[in-house]
């Protein structure tokens, strides 16, 4: 059941998901295996997941990588807006 009150004030306001929208969730279920509804819930998940392994592993050479995929990130969920 999804939660009573809104957590997404973007989503709240236009009914329309932000670019991180369901972020959480694909992460959960990528953490339990299950790619095919991490996917579901957000495409760019497995990405969002390897920059944050990449901080913990190897942070200047993974800071450069940042900015594309904020970049990228943008993109998507100006998709998911329009689309």
């Amino acid at each position: 059941m999804p939660p009573d009150i809104p957590l997404c004030g973007f989503r709240w306001l236009t009914g329309r998901p932000c670019p991180l929208c369901g972020l959480t969730r694909a992460v959960i279920a990528l953490a339990k295996g299950h790619w095919s509804e991490a996917l579901h819930w957000h495409a760019l998940s497995p990405l969002a997941v390897a920059m944050l392994a990449g901080l913990l592993w190897n942070p200047p050479r993974v800071a450069r990588l940042w900015m594309p995929c904020a970049a990228l990130f943008g993109v998507y969920g100006v998709w998911r807006i329009v689309f």
